[in-house]
């Protein structure tokens, strides 16, 4: 998703970064390996504090090699019991994670607890494919490989669907005290060589009970299909959909 550019030439991260501008004291939720922090920790003055919770050891080790997140709090946890104190922050950001937690209401609850009054949620959430391109084409070419995965070795479905549409994350943030979000849809354009493609979108969770003979069998497939609508360059077209949505803390 990093190389992703939205038409404004922003990456999601970017998005989410400047939805946040002025807030000292920012915490991301499922940081991963801290890309967002670190833009975060770049973008203000030295006073600028951040932290990051994620379930991944591995990713949160990559998180502490940046050198703009040496001081910053990087912990193993769980979005439903954060290990911070009330009030501790004055935004709370997540890409593309809130909408595979499960007990979103109590996610709900623990960002409000931590955020000071006024604070602010900025949150990067998966819209979907855009019709026609590469994402499309891979999702098509995928679902019939999963379904052939026997039930008990599938990845269970992630998340609570309410947190895909406006109304539905207004639903389970609302009773937490936060005031009806703020939605906004881009495109994102993740366009470049099959190989550079491939990459993007064989990081869904789907992929991972298939053994290394299947992914390359899907793989050879994604290519020889998308190769068929290539550019004049070589390269495929290939967007997907994100929700940007914002609120603020009563």
């Amino acid at each position: 998703m990093a190389r992703g550019r939205a038409a404004d030439g922003r990456s999601s991260y970017e998005i989410l970064r400047d939805r946040v501008h002025g807030r000292r004291r920012v915490l991301d939720l499922g940081c991963g390996d801290g890309l967002l922090l670190e833009l975060l920790a770049g973008s203000e003055s030295d006073e600028r504090e951040v932290a990051g919770v994620d379930l991944s050891p591995a990713e949160l080790e990559l998180a502490r090699r940046r050198p703009l997140l040496a001081d910053a709090a990087l912990l193993e946890a769980r979005a439903q019991d954060l290990p911070f104190t009330d009030g501790s922050f004055d935004a709370c950001v997540s890409h593309m994670a809130l909408m595979l937690m499960s007990d979103v209401e109590q996610v709900a609850a623990e960002v409000a607890r931590v955020l000071r009054p006024g604070g602010v949620l900025a949150v990067a959430l998966g819209g979907g494919a855009v019709g026609g391109e590469a994402y499309e084409l891979f999702l098509r070419l995928l679902r019939p490989v999963v379904e052939a995965v026997p039930p008990g070795q599938r990845i269970p479905t992630l998340g609570d669907r309410r947190t895909r549409d406006r109304d539905g994350l207004d639903a389970v943030l609302g009773p937490a005290g936060f005031m009806p979000v703020g939605w906004d849809t881009v495109r994102i354009d993740l366009s470049g060589s099959i190989e550079q493609v491939w990459e993007t979108v064989s990081g869904l969770y789907d992929l991972g009970p298939l053994d290394a003979r299947t992914i390359g069998t899907l793989r050879a497939r994604f290519a020889a299909e998308a190769r068929t609508e290539a550019r004049s360059d070589g390269t495929i077209a290939c967007a997907m959909k994100a929700h940007i949505a914002t609120s603020r803390l009563r």
